[in-house]
Order: structure tokens, then sequence, then C-alpha cells
């Protein structure tokens, strides 16, 4: 649309050709020029309006002389030979941004996946662009598009999923390749998303979940191992000192009693071992006589 209303003319050119018709009528008006020579300076008012052109600050504009490429023009105001001159086009030199995806392409694995991809470019030798290649936006397009579709044909749907830098970057090399002829550089390729079939989402997540489940029972198995491996320990420290044993099972025996209302039960061999039975007896004891608090305190 702006390159059209460029074509068309600019500020300048308008003004350039209503103050000409205006001049041309009041002198034609006021009978101080006859018919052709308002005519003659009316076209003279249109050669100069159709010779002034401008391109904006990050343009270049393309110019043909009787068809054949004479050179760019611009940034600012310039002129141009009307009739004899033309405008190609006028072509950005900024980064611009084309999103493309790939539909249904199927991985090394044959896995169906849908890649939305985006690509930043921008022209850094306006004659080549201009020269080299007629629409060079949408050649941009279908050559990311195709590129994209040939590495997800050649990796398998885990590479992709895990390695979507290592995609961009080789996408990437791929553009730069193909458009460096065209003066045209590819800064940056970026994976948008990548969507997979639902079923086969279900499945990966029922696998994940699964291998989540067997490294749990994995962690639990290796701690129930070292427990073990502990309390052997601890018995033969034990079947050598039965001091210790005896210290053991009092603390056992006390810390389960400390607490009010609770009960303990304790094989009776370890009562006649330990002499747990006469230290039970005098624990209930000095319980029972505990003072009762009453409801006013």
């Amino acid at each position: 649309m702006k390159t059209s209303i460029k074509k068309i003319g600019n500020p300048i050119s308008t003004a350039i050709i209503i103050s000409g018709l205006a001049i041309c009528a009041g002198l034609y008006f006021f009978d101080i020029v006859d018919l052709k020579v308002t005519a003659i300076l009316l076209l003279l008012f249109l050669f100069i309006a159709k010779s002034i052109h401008i391109a904006d600050q990050w343009e270049k504009a393309v110019v043909l002389r009787m068809g054949k490429y004479q050179g760019l023009r611009g940034p600012g105001i310039f002129f141009i030979i009307p009739v004899i001159d033309q405008i190609d086009k006028y072509i950005d030199q900024r980064v611009r941004v084309t999103d493309f995806k790939a539909e249904q392409t199927l991985t090394r694995d044959t896995v169906p996946v849908n890649v939305d991809a985006v690509v930043y470019w921008t022209v850094w030798d306006v004659e080549k662009a201009a020269l080299e290649v007629q629409e060079y936006e949408k050649a941009i397009f279908y050559i990311a598009q195709t590129g994209l579709r040939d590495i997800i044909g050649k990796h398998e749907l885990a590479d992709i999923l895990q390695d979507r830098d290592k995609i961009a970057e080789d996408l990437q090399k791929v553009l730069d390749h193909n458009t460096n002829p065209w003066g045209i550089t590819c800064q940056n390729v970026g994976i948008k998303d990548i969507i997979i079939p639902q079923a086969l989402a279900d499945a990966m997540s029922k696998e994940a979940q699964a291998e989540r489940e067997r490294r749990a029972r994995v962690i639990l198995g290796t701690a129930e191992t070292e427990i073990a491996h502990k309390f052997s320990e601890a018995s033969e420290q034990y079947s050598e000192n039965p001091v210790a044993l005896h210290l053991r099972g009092m603390n056992m025996l006390f810390e389960g009693l400390k607490e009010k209302g609770s009960m303990v039960i304790v094989p009776s061999s370890a009562l006649d071992s330990m002499n747990l039975g006469a230290m039970g007896g005098l624990v209930s004891l000095s319980k029972a006589n505990e003072p009762t608090k009453t409801n006013n305190e």
C-alpha cells in the first residue's frame, strides 16, 4: 500500500501540481497568457512534480532508465527524469519478520508434527535484491517452509523436542545459503511451537509418569537396603555389648511412656533380659501418684 501511494505522488509533488493549476488558472482567467501558454506551463509544472520523489530513511528506491538499471536513490528527496526514468520499487532495509509453518510433516521415526517458526531477515544489498529475485518476501517464505520440512524429516521426534535451538540453527544456515546471493541475510530463526498428535502426547505423558514411579521405587529400595545395612551393623554392636542393648531398651521404653495415655507393648523376653518389668512398674506407679488437676484449675 505504501509503495503504491509513493508511485502516485508525494506531498511536494502534490503541492507543486496544486500550485501550478492555481497559477495557470489565474493567468488564463486574467488574460495574461493564452490557452497554449497555459497548457505549456501546466505541462511544465507536471514535469517538475513527476521528477520529485521521496524515500524514507530506511528505504532505497530502485531507478530504471528505459528499462535498464540506473541506480539507487534515497533516503530523502531525489530527482528523476520523467518518462525516461521510472521507479521500480522501494526496498525496505529494516529487519522484517516472516511467520511460516510445516504442517503434518513426518519425522525420521514417522511421527506427524506441526511446527510453527519465525525468521528475522533483512536486505543488506538492495541492488541484488532488486535484480536477482522477483518477489523475495515470498521466496524467503517458501524456502523457510521447505527447509523446515527437510530438517524435520532428518530428525527423530525426541531430537526435535529437546534440541529446538539446534533445529533453528540448522534452518538458519539453510536460509543464509539460499538468500545470501540475493543480498538478504537471515539473522535469527526461532521455533515457536511444536504440536504432536494428542494420542501420542498422552502416551508420552504416561511413559514419563511410569518412569518417575520406577525411579521412586528404586530410591525407596535403595533406602531400605541402607537401613537394613545399618540395622545389621547395630545388631553386631548390641550382640557384643549387652549394656548398650540394655540402655537402648530403657530409652525406648521411656520414650513410649513419657506421653500421657500411651501404651507400650514389650515382649516378655525383653522384660526379663533387661529387667524392664520392675522399671515399668515404677514408672506406672509414679504416673498414678501424680496429682490430678481439677477443672477449675
